[in-house]
């Protein structure tokens, strides 16, 4: 059994998109539906005073989603962990249109846990 892990990485994105809670909320709704990933409560949100960033953390059942956008770079960073595998979900259509992105890096990591339990175990 394994997870997957996506970290995401927006740039080229509009300063006054990523100072926008509803952005960031409809970017988590879209991919809680898209996903069929299970909250365990709502998001949590921060907003810095200042430059106008938003935190955002999601609690799954599966994991957590998190997002922090950084308006003063033009650029946004989004951790989605499930602790099952999902099938793909297109970040870069969303952040392209939610955010206005020039450019999207889309890593993709496995999180095999038998093969960490047998490496640690030493077999």
């Amino acid at each position: 059994m394994s997870g997957i892990e996506w970290v995401v990485e927006a740039f080229g994105c509009s300063e006054d998109s990523l100072r926008d809670l509803r952005a960031v909320e409809t970017l988590f709704h879209g991919m809680i539906r898209g996903m069929k990933l299970r909250p365990v409560g709502p998001a949590q949100w921060h907003q810095f005073p200042g430059t106008g960033g938003i935190t955002g953390l999601c609690l799954l059942s599966e994991s957590h989603i998190a997002c922090h956008t950084f308006p003063e770079h033009n650029s946004l960073c989004l951790n989605l962990f499930c602790c099952l595998p999902r099938a793909e979900w297109n970040f870069e259509a969303a952040l392209q249109q939610l955010f206005h992105a020039r450019t999207v890096s889309v890593r993709r990591l496995a999180r095999p846990y038998e093969a960490a339990r047998h490496q640690a175990a030493g077999t």
